[in-house]
């Protein structure tokens, strides 16, 4: 009873004997998989209700039984792969080779699997995964079931088992919840903001699991318009008049949001906007040009960790322009202030003025040059380079909400997905690292 108080006052404690026994047990009865489907949806629907009235302390207590209890037996494994090494070129090798990859799987897939018999086990299994990621930077020891549950959600939500499907604002009211929930690059302020984004100029693809009909895994908003956007404040805009989506040439894709936070690692994103432009272009032939206006998320942070950045991007021109707005040197408060994250900048013209040039120019080698390792730094960059896309272009104050100013200064990019480049360009990013920019934005970056 302790532990169900605990959980409901929002209190985290480490779960009695009692409860760590209860647990051990239905674990190992899941573990064993006897009796019929009948005995396997009871258990696997009781195990996901313990599990779920734990707490943070409970649920990592119980997560760590399964990694470290429910392994496989080193022993057993130890045996036969001394078995297959004997076997080897034998007529019994491939006998041997059987044994071996049965000796090495884990328990922790047979209490993992049984969860797919329970009607929402799916989406439970990808819940548990989301408590997993938050629980593994203090704890290890969880790697191995962390590897073992993204292997199996990555088979279970192959792209070849999910559906696309356009949403609409006739789509289910609780589909509909669903998008304003989970939306991740601009806030969706209100059901007229909503309505707005499903109007006839635009469209919503989401991928789905049949198994998780109303949970969208990724979502892509679309704006049909005239030309490459440049201001996403006219493209949210529910004043606006609706165009007329026949006449477009342009697909803009303004924003792509992942949902489930366990489903890290399982890729396909690529797929979607693959999906998406065919059935764009099967629609409006008039179409001729794919490509997105998206933030750059990290372009702020990255610049204040690398501060000479900023001094290298402005040439002799523009500290003429920016001695005119008062700015002697790089260590002005103004610019300290503008790697800071301080905004007061926006107001004077003349500084703005001033600081477009240096701002676009350390954009473009933010872009093209800053790395992690071998990919981009910036996410979003890393996303659209691996799927294929070119980098169109940098636009000046194309986001200027609270958000768009604290994380580039108020700048967005055009990723343009040419049908004709999407492959090469991928193989490119993928084998060498190879960013395929336009002719302006690689001026931009020239140092």
């Amino acid at each position: 009873m302790r532990e169900m108080v605990a959980h409901a006052t929002g209190q985290s404690r480490e779960p009695s004997e009692k409860v760590l026994d209860r647990i051990r047990r239905q674990l190992e009865e899941c573990a064993a998989g006897l009796g019929g489907e009948i005995s396997t949806r009871q258990r696997a629907a009781r195990l996901a209700e313990t599990y779920l009235k734990l707490d943070d302390s409970g649920r990592m207590a119980m997560l760590n039984m399964i990694a470290l209890d429910f392994g496989p037996d080193p022993a057993a494994i130890a045996d036969a792969h001394a078995a297959y090494q004997k076997a080897v070129g034998s007529d019994a090798q491939w006998d041997a080779e059987a044994q071996l990859r049965a000796a090495m799987r884990s328990r922790r897939i047979r209490i993992l699997t049984q969860f797919n018999a329970i009607p929402q086990g799916v989406k439970f299994l990808v819940d548990l995964r989301a408590d997993l990621l938050r629980f593994l930077p203090g704890n290890p020891l969880l790697k191995p079931l962390d590897r073992e549950l993204e292997a199996r959600l990555g088979a279970w939500f192959d792209v070849g088992f999910l559906e696309l499907a356009r949403i609409t604002w006739n789509s289910p009211a609780a589909l509909l919840e669903k998008l304003v929930q989970y939306e991740a690059v601009h806030e969706i302020k209100s059901w007229l903001d909503l309505k707005n984004r499903l109007d006839s100029d635009r469209r919503c693809y989401g991928f789905f699991h049949p198994r998780m009909p109303l949970e969208p895994l990724i979502f892509v908003q679309v704006a049909l318009t005239d030309g490459l956007a440049d201001d996403v404040q006219q493209l949210l805009d529910i004043n606006a008049p609706v165009a007329d989506a026949s006449k477009a040439n342009t697909a803009i894709f303004y924003s792509i949001s992942a949902t489930q936070t366990g489903l890290r690692g399982v890729s396909f994103g690529n797929f979607l906007l693959k999906r998406v432009v065919e059935d764009l272009q099967r629609d409006f032939s008039k179409l001729q040009t794919f490509a997105t206006l998206s933030p750059i998320p990290g372009l702020v942070r990255w610049a204040s960790r690398h501060p000479q950045e900023l001094a290298n991007a402005i040439t002799p021109t523009d500290w003429k322009r920016l001695g005119e707005a008062g700015i002697a040197n790089e260590h002005a408060p103004v610019l300290t202030g503008l790697l800071g994250g301080d905004t007061a900048w926006v107001e004077d013209e003349t500084l703005r003025a001033a600081l477009r040039e240096p701002l676009l120019r350390l954009a473009a080698r933010y872009l093209t040059e800053a790395r992690k390792g071998t990919d981009p730094v910036d996410p979003v960059a890393r996303f659209h380079l691996g799927n294929g896309a070119r980098i169109e272009r940098l636009n000046w104050m194309a986001d200027k909400s609270e958000k768009g100013f604290a994380q580039s200064w108020g700048m967005m990019v055009n990723y343009l997905y040419d049908p004709d480049r999407i492959e090469s360009n991928l193989e490119a990013f993928a084998r060498e690292g190879r960013v395929d920019a336009s002719a302006t934005v690689r001026r931009q970056a020239r140092r």
